[in-house]
């Protein structure tokens, strides 16, 4: 690997740390759309040619409803990130922004859910059978 496309790499890597600096601070304070819910942007991958971010969101609550009105909201204001972002970035071509719902903080909740269950049924397995408790004759007093 020459010199030269491992930086490009590098570059890239900054870039898109940058735009999720930027994005998450601007729908935090500046995006006013009632429809955006509680979003944390997980991630940015941006195309070697910067004319593409795709930007993952997660959601709370991760339903389908809030996520249909999530989605259309960050995609209204895209086109204002996308203009913010070309006067805080310094880059030759200010890429279109795509959002899309990343489903694996959800998967990850349930998955701990299920541990939690498992680890509880074991927990109940592994203890000790005690007898059942006897009553003892009380003798006439």
């Amino acid at each position: 690997m020459n010199r030269h496309s491992r930086s490009g790499g590098d570059r890239s890597v900054r870039v898109a740390e940058q735009i999720h600096q930027e994005i998450a601070q601007m729908i935090a304070r500046e995006v006013k759309d009632p429809r955006i819910g509680m979003v944390t942007i997980t991630s940015v991958e941006i195309t070697a040619d910067y004319a593409y971010a795709t930007i993952h969101f997660s959601l709370m609550p991760d339903d389908e409803e809030s996520l249909a009105r999530s989605l259309e909201g960050l995609r209204r204001s895209a086109g204002f990130m996308r203009s913010q972002l070309g006067r805080r970035i310094r880059i030759h071509t200010n890429p279109e922004l795509r959002f899309v719902h990343d489903a694996s903080v959800t998967r990850g909740v349930g998955l701990s859910r299920l541990i939690d269950e498992a680890n509880a049924v074991r927990a109940a397995d592994d203890e000790p059978d005690l007898p059942p408790a006897t009553e003892t004759p009380r003798g006439d007093q």
